[in-house]
């Protein structure tokens, strides 16, 4: 039995086993790479997704648990604050290695959408869970500072 979810979007049905992990659904069979396996067991945030609007590990949700939602990935955040994120990111040469930041953007969308003037101590709490290898959390905290400003004014 397929599951039919709405994906970046668009409606979408997989044919696939719904005890399968959302990222690999995601990643093997849409095609969409943006989301990055990092520990499989929702500690790094590399997977982190928008369902319904909230940031959820990927690699932690089965796709049966989808069921009818509304997923977005990196490829598909889109609108004002998610430009303002991205360029952001971009102007404050947040990216060192790459791998974690979209899952990084994901989670900075998601507190930014709930708390648009966040505080350092807001911004480290709703990044707790996305690790950095490189360390880029000063300008990872700079640039959701940045665009709340951005998206302030």
């Amino acid at each position: 039995m397929a599951t039919t979810l709405t994906l970046n979007g668009e409606g979408v049905s997989f044919d696939v086993d719904p005890e399968t992990p959302l990222l690999w659904v995601i990643r093997e069979t849409a095609g969409l790479t943006g989301t990055k396996f990092g520990c499989g067991a929702g500690l790094c945030g590399a997977c982190t997704v928008h369902v319904d609007g909230s940031p959820v590990r990927s690699c932690t949700i089965a796709l049966g648990d989808v069921q009818g939602a509304s997923i977005t990935t990196v490829e598909g955040a889109s609108g004002d604050l998610a430009e303002a994120v991205r360029k952001a990111w971009i102007a404050l040469d947040v990216v060192q290695c790459g791998y974690c930041q979209s899952g990084q953007i994901m989670a900075a969308i998601a507190l930014l959408e709930q708390t648009p003037h966040p505080t350092d101590a807001d911004i480290d709490d709703a990044m707790s869970g996305n690790i950095c290898r490189c360390g880029t959390y000063q300008r990872i905290r700079a640039a959701i500072h940045l665009t709340a400003r951005t998206i302030e004014g």
